[in-house]
């Protein structure tokens, strides 16, 4: 176990002053950032291709399908094995499969089918990745110190959000396959910044073993409505409300801009959630946890309507950015929920259900954001899916009073 013990306990800075947490958080950076480039040029090169919105759909759905059969072995292997030889695997796989789309983009037809299959390989990957990801901060920094160590870590995820697309954008001009190599070079060197920790991260309790202990996350989720009413908010509030799917479509056909501009728009989001970020890595949540996170939702599902029917780029980033915002909170609370509240030996595999959640909201949500925009229009889709956020706020206010009575994290 690290020094943690004798790092200050006060103050937006002390989780910092923890070296394995710095090293992570470097590496959680450098691979958010090459996520969203290679989100970008994916995005671009599909809809190029196709021209078809629900082609961007079938980009989430690729993606989600292994997510959703791998997370929960995932789980139970973050939970019996060393968290950091999982991440050094994981993000192996996913530098091959960028270096593998980094091939196929010198073809200037690339077939559809090889890029979707890449994209099912780097799902695959990410079902690993994230529960090893999400469970090792607890074992880096002190429990009083969590709560930080979750905002900076959103700090650093959301700049990445904000720098990845734009960076996308900018070298998409030479080519995806500029926009690839770039990104491969990031994720070896997060690979290395995991190595160079050193420190085993194995949680100490026994684990379960067989099906019994792969389920087990579940089992605990569904018995704690706090959780359960936390992270299924967040997966039917983000699966209606996400507009992100639609972003390519937004930015050339509707504010009429080009790759640069679609890269602004995803950095939009991200930058009003870094914002918020910090000001919760300064000032947690202190009291009314409960109410303010159903207000943040009601907030994300208002900004998301008037980006559906905003025709100018600066009301649509200004939109972007209040909804992500808003989403923030929502982050914050969940993963402070999920983490704090759960035991570490069974941290690997909760994370890996509330990971399906997340997955469930971001790539199936891409998904039903290209299928109604197929249907009715992008920016009919956007604003339906708005109205249905408030509606889920609504309901879950009053569905689980547990979650909504929460006054403080921790």
């Amino acid at each position: 176990m690290p020094d943690t013990m004798s790092t200050p306990r006060h103050g937006a800075a002390a989780v910092l002053a923890i070296r394995p947490f710095r090293l992570f958080l470097a590496a959680r950076f450098v691979t958010a950032t090459a996520f969203q480039m290679v989100g970008v040029a994916v995005g671009w090169q599909i809809y190029a291709l196709t021209g078809d919105p629900l082609h961007l759909g079938y980009v989430g759905l690729t993606q989600f399908v292994p997510i959703l059969l791998l997370a929960l072995p995932a789980g139970h292997a973050a939970d019996r094995f060393d968290r950091r030889h999982l991440l050094v695997a994981c993000l192996g796989v996913e530098a091959l499969a960028v270096a593998a789309l980094l091939i196929l983009s010198l073809s200037p037809t690339p077939p559809l089918g090889t890029l979707y299959a890449i994209l099912a390989v780097m799902g695959a990957g990410r079902a690993f990745l994230a529960p090893a990801n999400q469970s090792l901060v607890p074992l880096l920094v002190p429990p009083p110190l969590f709560p930080r160590a979750v905002a900076w870590g959103s700090i650093s995820y959301q700049v990445a959000v904000i720098a990845g697309p734009a960076m996308g954008g900018l070298l998409y001009a030479f080519g995806p396959g500029a926009v690839y190599g770039v990104s491969l070079t990031l994720m070896v060197g997060a690979a290395v910044a995991v190595v160079v920790l050193g420190t085993p991260l194995i949680a100490q309790a026994a684990v379960e073993t067989g099906l019994e202990g792969v389920l087990a996350g579940l089992g605990y989720i569904w018995r704690r409505k706090d959780i359960l009413g936390a992270v299924s908010l967040d997966l039917f509030a983000v699966l209606l409300g996400g507009a992100t799917a639609l972003l390519p479509i937004f930015a050339r056909d509707i504010l009429d801009t080009g790759p640069l501009g679609l890269g602004l728009l995803r950095s939009a989001p991200a930058l009003g959630a870094a914002a918020m970020a910090i000001t919760l890595a300064h000032r947690p949540l202190q009291g009314g946890t409960g109410t303010k996170l159903f207000a943040s939702v009601a907030v994300f599902g208002l900004a998301t309507i008037v980006f559906g029917l905003s025709t100018d780029i600066r009301l649509s980033m200004a939109a972007l950015a209040v909804l992500g915002a808003a989403d923030m909170i929502s982050v914050v609370v969940r993963q402070t929920l999920v983490q704090i509240r759960t035991p570490d030996s069974m941290r690997g595999r909760v994370s890996a259900v509330n990971w399906v959640f997340i997955g469930a909201s971001n790539e199936l949500g891409e998904f039903e954001s290209g299928l109604t925009a197929s249907w009715f229009g992008a920016m009919p889709a956007v604003v339906i899916g708005g109205l249905g956020t408030l509606a889920v706020a609504g309901l879950w206010a009053w569905r689980f009073p547990e979650l909504r009575k929460i006054d403080r994290l921790g």
